[in-house]
């Protein structure tokens, strides 16, 4: 494989890191399937519907065909968590990207090229969390293409973001990720990140236990954050 780089963002990069972005987060929707049939409230449901459908029609068949149809309409409503994300990032900060972080204060945006093609980027900005701003920068939109994982792509780009905030006198970087992307959140927890806190972005995803992690990483120079209260 070429050898990478990590560069800022310029305006012709701007379709494929769309593209990288949208291809990562739609990836996630299979564990994201899993992870909601694994869980205990669904696995009661489907077990509710088998018995409810088998009491009242009497035949075995029909209720295990009403779980099956179950389990099939429960995927393109899952798969709905990741296109309405990605639809919403692609309507807002990453719809003009040299406005939203090469311009804004505090904020920029890097790629990973490898022969001549971005396959990786990541960004920072100050956090939407009013506890959070002055005192933290977030780190935002990362993404590595499936092709050059295993690299050390995602750990330099996530360098880059503790170098920027710590330059500029911040003393935190934050993040967010869901309870699906084990990878990542090994990934962060390795460059010194620790989890800080737990939701759920809606009341279906309450519902189908789907968590949003909040992550903290504490930069040198600074006394570490409280652990907050619960």
């Amino acid at each position: 494989m070429a050898p990478y780089r990590i560069r800022q963002y310029r305006d012709q990069d701007y379709d494929a890191v769309r593209s990288l972005f949208a291809r990562g987060i739609l990836e996630h929707s299979p564990a994201v399937y899993r992870h909601v049939l694994r869980s205990a409230r669904m696995q009661l449901a489907l077990l509710a519907l088998f018995t409810a459908v088998r009491a009242a029609a009497g035949c075995w068949l029909l209720a295990l065909g009403a779980a099956a149809l179950a389990l099939a309409g429960a995927w393109p409503l899952l798969r709905s968590f990741s296109t309405s994300y990605v639809r919403q990032a692609l309507l807002s900060d990453l719809l003009d990207i040299r406005a939203t972080y090469m311009r804004a204060p505090d904020s920029c945006f890097w790629v990973a090229e490898a022969g001549g093609a971005v396959v990786g980027m990541v960004a920072v900005a100050p956090p939407q969390d009013p506890a959070h701003r002055g005192v933290a920068l977030e780190l935002k939109r990362m993404s590595v293409s499936k092709e050059h994982r295993g690299r050390g792509i995602s750990k330099a780009l996530c360098g880059e973001v503790l170098r920027f905030a710590q330059a500029r006198g911040y003393g935190a970087v934050v993040l967010s990720t869901s309870v699906v992307q084990v990878v990542a959140q090994r990934l962060y927890e390795g460059q010194g990140f620790r989890k800080v806190g737990a939701s759920s972005p809606s009341l279906l995803a309450s519902l189908l236990c789907f968590q949003i992690f909040q992550y903290r990483c504490d930069l040198p120079g600074r006394p570490p954050a409280p652990a907050p209260l619960r």
